[in-house]
Order: C-alpha cells, then structure tokens, then sequence
C-alpha cells in the first residue's frame, strides 16, 4: 500500500483515537503507529477496518497506562482542545461525541467501555464489527455498552439542535462578559450552571469546578478586572464543535481556550483549558497565566 493512499485513512484513525483519549498528542503518537503497521501490511483486504482496529486497540493500551496519571492530576482535568481545525489529519464530526464535556464522562468508563461506546455512537460500526475489534462476543459488546450508557446517562450533555442558535447565545455571552455585564451574565446562564478549569498545576486556574448562574458571573467578573489589567483579548472560536472563545495576551499568544456549551437555550457549561501543555498544539502558549516557576 502507497504511503499516499496509507495517508487518506489518517482523519479516520485520528478520529477515532482523539475520541477515545481526550489528547491531540497522544492521539497522534497512537495515529502514526498504526499508519505504520498498515504500511508494513501487504496482505491487508479492508484498510479501514484494519486501522481502525489497531488504533482503537493502540488506544485501549494508552488509556490503560493513562488512568494512574489522570488519577492523581492536580485540579480539573479536561482534555486537549481542538479550535477551529480543518486541517485533514484533525478533522472530526461536529457532533457531541466530540465536544469537551462528553470526553470528559468519558473518562469515567473502562477502556473498553469507551472504545464500544465511541465505536458504536460516533461511527455507527454495527456490533459485529465492533465485536471483531474489540476481542469480545456480540453479545458482551451490547451489554458493554448498554452499561457505559447508563454509567453516563444522568450528566450526559444536551446541545440545542441550531448551531446558529448556540454561536448565537455565546456571542452575546462573550459580550456581556467582556462588558461586566453582571445581570446580563446571570440571564444567559443555567441556575445549575457550572464553570470548570484545567490548568494542571502550571497555570491559574479555577481551583474546583463553581457551580451556579451568581457565583460563575461575579468569577467572571473578577476575571475581567484581571484581563484589562494584562491587556487580554477574547477570540470567537469554534471548540470542538462547540461555540467558545480564545484569549490571547497583549502580544497575540495563546492563554486558554474556553467552550461554552449551550442547552436549552442557557449556558450550561464553561470549560477553560488554561494548561500549556493542552494548548501548544495550537501554537505558541502566552505566559501570563503560568504559575511561578513555570516555563
């Protein structure tokens, strides 16, 4: 097989193991392995199913070394970003499989609780094909899944349908956020609403998530003052297929990348990704928000 035609499969296999691991970097180690092995392979009748196979497997073997890491992160974590990408190695559907807060539940399953769910869910393989690449009967894959759905049910995310309605609430959102609009923050926001951020111990970051329409207003509030006095900027992007922002420092480096994530027609959720090293992929990282010592 041509590296060329090997080349084509790559959206595919990123697809699927950025899903799966919630890391660009990780998801792209794993990528050029299994290009690799599917190059190396002369006898191979289905190339999509064989990469998709040995990435989906590459994955499971990741996360398995991952969970002790992501177990004893310091803070909230949340995984790497994507923004506003269409480039072809990184392209995924714009659906909620993708978005922050769905990979972030997706840390509360097994491996293969993950891979059947993501398999199933975002590129509707049928149970016997997932079966096959798995390892495991039909019938354990529908029980795998019927309990990786119950196991998130309860905080599933939910999206308004018009995504032009989303990109909507969260301009107006950003505005009243940049203008200090106390009352116009606390009327977006879902009374339940909460407001997470990652910033790994290397960089500020809310300490644990806050939860509430008041409580994340004055935060962001507060978060103003402390911008104007660092001369940030907030960016409209697109974050995982959801509305969000980026902010930059005075010099245009990135500092943190925030998706707002819209349901019901009120902001739900805000997730911050303020980690550099969740953000580098992106390109070069502000210093402004790093902690004493950081580099």
């Amino acid at each position: 097989m041509t590296v060329a035609a090997v080349e084509e499969l790559r959206p595919l296999a990123f697809s699927v193991a950025y899903r799966m691991l919630g890391s660009v970097s990780e998801a792209e180690d794993v990528v050029q392995e299994a290009l690799l092995r599917l190059h190396g392979s002369d006898d191979v009748a289905n190339e999509e199913a064989f990469l998709t196979t040995v990435t989906t497997r590459l994955a499971i073997d990741v996360l398995r070394s991952a969970r002790v890491r992501r177990e004893t992160y310091t803070g909230s974590w949340l995984p790497e970003p994507l923004v506003d990408d269409d480039s072809p190695e990184r392209r995924v559907v714009d659906d909620e499989t993708v978005s922050l807060a769905f990979l972030v539940l997706l840390e509360r399953l097994t491996p293969e609780e993950r891979a059947v769910l993501v398999l199933r869910e975002a590129f509707d393989y049928g149970f016997a094909e997932i079966a096959e690449i798995v390892g495991k009967s039909e019938a354990n894959c529908r029980q795998i899944l019927s309990r990786a759905r119950r196991r998130i049910a309860d905080e599933r995310p939910r999206f308004d349908p018009e995504p032009e309605r989303r990109q909507a609430l969260a301009a107006r959102f950003l505005a009243a956020a940049r203008a200090g609009d106390m009352e116009g923050l606390v009327a977006m926001l879902a009374s339940d609403a909460v407001i997470v951020g990652d910033g790994g111990g290397k960089a500020r970051a809310i300490a644990r998530p806050l939860v509430g329409a008041e409580a994340i207003a004055k935060a962001l509030a507060g978060f103003r003052v402390q911008a104007e006095r660092w001369g940030l900027s907030f960016e409209p992007a697109t974050i995982n297929g959801q509305p969000g922002f980026r902010t930059l420092d005075a010099e245009g480096l990135l500092v943190n990348v925030v998706a707002v994530e819209v349901d019901a027609g009120r902001v739900a959720r805000l997730l911050s990704v303020v980690n550099p090293d969740k953000l580098r992929h992106l390109g070069p990282v502000s210093r402004v928000a790093l902690r004493p010592g950081q580099g």
